[in-house]
Parts: C-alpha cells; structure tokens; sequence
C-alpha cells in the first residue's frame, strides 16, 4: 500500500529546458554553457553547488570568474530560471489533493537560486510557495549528495521516517528512478513536462 509520494522538482512538477538554461548562461557571458550544464547531473562548479560544497557566493564569484566579470545575485538568479519553462498549475491543483491521503515530499537535484524562487510567492498564479503543497522539501545543496547517489534516498528514509516498499517515487531522470528501484522504492518515470495526472492515479489505483 503506498502511503508517500516523493517527487523530482525540475521536470517533473516544473517543466525545463536544457537549451533555454544554456542561452541564459550564454548570454551571462559563459561562453561554454552547452560544456557544462545537463538536464539530470551538473559538473564543475554548477555541480558543486548543488551538492552544497560551494555557498551560493561563491559560485556567484566562479561564475563571474568564468565571465570575466562580476555578477549580482539577481543576474545569476535569472540564468539559473532559464531551465525552467511555465508552470503546469493543474499539477499543483492534483499535489493539493493527493496530500489529503498521502505524504507528500520533494527530492530534488538544486541549488538556493531555483529554491529562491520556488519556495516564494512568485512560484505560483496563487502566490503559493512550493512548500505549500509537500510536507518537507528534501534538497541535494543542503543535504550534501545529489542523486542517484543512494546517500541522498537513505538520508529521506531515515529523516521522515519512510519505508520505501510504501513510498512512490517520481522522477523523470531514469538513472534516479533506476537507483530508487534498487532501494525498494516504488518508481515511475515521467517525461520532462508530462502532465502525469491520469498516469499517476492509475498506478495508485493499482498499488
């Protein structure tokens, strides 16, 4: 019987773009964006601050290094949006009434840029943060391990207290359904924007 359902931020509950994100880099003046972003697993420094080894700061102050200049906050805010495409609110409108039966968590690759924004008014049409619609957001910078390291799921286990064989796990990066799989997780693997609603009431349906 499932009783949690854990779920992927970008590309899952919000849509993102791999291309769009590199032109907003691009035009930040990191003339190798297309080098060094990817959709599922960052390298370098973007890496690092989303495994939180790396202050926002002071990937402000890399990156305007990489630049050739410096940069403001807001700036590197701006280029870090450029993954993200719109914001399906009928996807919110399906979180709000699943969590009437079941937990609901984020586990999420990110950085404080994206959760800047996500966890403020700005998010939504509504003026709803992103933490108005989960229990508790479970995020890669402040645990310190990204997925699909399995330190980042045992880490969710054990702090809310799950047990996994109960547990749904939504991602649409199949590496990261793959290593959830192993840990006894129950998976699915939407597409990158997929309205999923119909998809996932089937599965529960049948769970």
């Amino acid at each position: 019987m499932i009783k949690n359902l854990i779920f992927d931020f970008g590309g899952v509950i919000a849509p993102i773009s791999r291309e769009k994100a590199v032109e907003a880099f691009v035009r930040l003046g990191l003339a190798d964006a297309d080098q060094r972003l990817d959709k599922y697993h960052q390298t370098g420094i973007f890496q690092e601050l989303e495994e939180g080894k790396i202050t926002a700061e002071e990937f402000q102050t890399k990156l305007g290094e990489l630049c050739g200049r410096t940069l403001t906050w807001e700036e590197t805010r701006e280029a870090w949006m450029g993954f993200f495409t719109g914001l399906d609110e009928r996807l919110l409108d399906c979180l709000k009434e699943l969590r009437k039966r079941y937990k609901l968590f984020v586990l999420s690759n990110t950085n404080p840029y994206v959760m800047d924004w996500a966890c403020s008014p700005e998010f939504s049409s509504k003026g709803k943060p992103l933490t108005d619609f989960f229990d508790k957001l479970y995020l890669s910078y402040q645990i310190g391990v990204t997925k699909p390291d399995r330190r980042i799921f045992d880490f969710l286990v054990a702090d809310a207290g799950i047990d996994p064989a109960e547990s749904l796990f939504v991602d649409d990066g199949a590496g990261n359904v793959q290593a959830a799989h192993i840990l006894g997780f129950q998976t699915y693997c939407p597409h990158n924007g997929e309205d999923w609603r119909d998809a996932l009431t089937v599965l529960l349906q049948k769970a």
